[in-house]
């Protein structure tokens, strides 16, 4: 029997990894609570499901990407989630950034039912999703992974990293968004200075490239500060970059909550993380 899989989640980093299964030759079933974001993958081929239940009814392996940890237990264990319409067998992928404790958490009330939850991080954002260049960071079972690799083979074409047991690929997603993080933030200021003494930004970014010292991923942060001011100002723009402040500031608040459990100091993440509304060029006074 052929492997049918279901996707819950369809916002900017959700929509272009489900984009590939149903194209890859799965029956596939999505679902998000915005319907308009099911309508494009459904002419591609997948069927649109009316809640995270229908999904786990009619699927095998199933990715989550949904932003918050309170969404990710609501999507597994809610009333109408994927685990009251599960059969023993499935396997449950959680692509979102969360902390560990709350893949236990969901992973002992999955076991009860004989499905598997792995930790299924994703790095890389839209863009490389889209063409198939993420990477997955998992923690979980070997054996598992080998029965969800169709499913990770069919959305990228760069090999997962297993960090270990269940919670490791959550914990592996906390300490690399802290390095993305800090990264922008690098970034963000050494503008700010060019800008403030008369450098172009060009060429700050051509001396950067050159020497290495600004990546791909900090060049394409930078390209947010180049929108002109009318696009920025605007109340869409305004609406997406609040989204993504509010999820860096989660990000970077769970590797805090973490390194103070492991009794390590992170300063300079802890100032990063009082600057995210500078770094998205969110029109927010109070976080500036």
């Amino acid at each position: 029997m052929s492997l049918r899989v279901g996707f819950i989640g369809l916002g900017q980093q959700g929509k272009p990894i489900a984009a590939h299964l149903a194209p890859a030759g799965f029956e596939t079933w999505v679902h998000d609570i915005d319907s308009p974001r099911i309508r494009d993958l459904v002419e591609a081929g997948a069927r649109a499901a009316e809640s995270a239940r229908e999904v786990g009814a009619n699927a095998d392996v199933i990715g989550i990407c949904v932003p918050e940890d309170e969404h990710v237990i609501d999507v597994v264990l809610g009333e109408d989630g994927l685990l009251a319409g599960m059969r023993a067998g499935g396997v449950i992928l959680v692509h979102s950034t969360v902390l560990p404790a709350t893949i236990e958490r969901i992973a002992n009330d999955a076991r009860e039912k004989g499905v598997e939850v792995m930790d299924a991080c994703v790095t890389g954002g839209a863009i490389r999703a889209a063409a198939k260049q993420l990477t997955y960071l998992i923690g979980g079972d070997a054996d598992t992974l080998e029965r969800v690799r169709p499913y990770l083979e069919a959305t990228t074409t760069v090999a997962p990293i297993h960090a270990g047991e269940l919670g490791t690929g959550a914990k592996l997603k906390l300490c690399i968004n802290l390095i993305t993080y800090i990264q922008w933030a690098a970034a963000y200021e050494s503008m700010a200075l060019a800008r403030a003494i008369g450098l172009p930004q060009e060429v700050l970014e051509a001396a950067g490239k050159a020497n290495g010292q600004l990546t791909d991923l900090m060049l394409t942060y930078l390209a947010l500060h180049k929108v002109p001011e009318e696009t920025r100002s605007s109340e869409s723009f305004q609406a997406m970059m609040r989204g993504n402040m509010k999820i860096a500031e989660k990000d970077l608040a769970w590797a805090l909550s973490l390194a103070r459990e492991s009794e390590v100091a992170l300063p300079v993440g802890g100032l990063v993380g009082q600057s995210m509304a500078r770094l998205y060029a969110v029109d927010d006074e109070g976080r500036r």
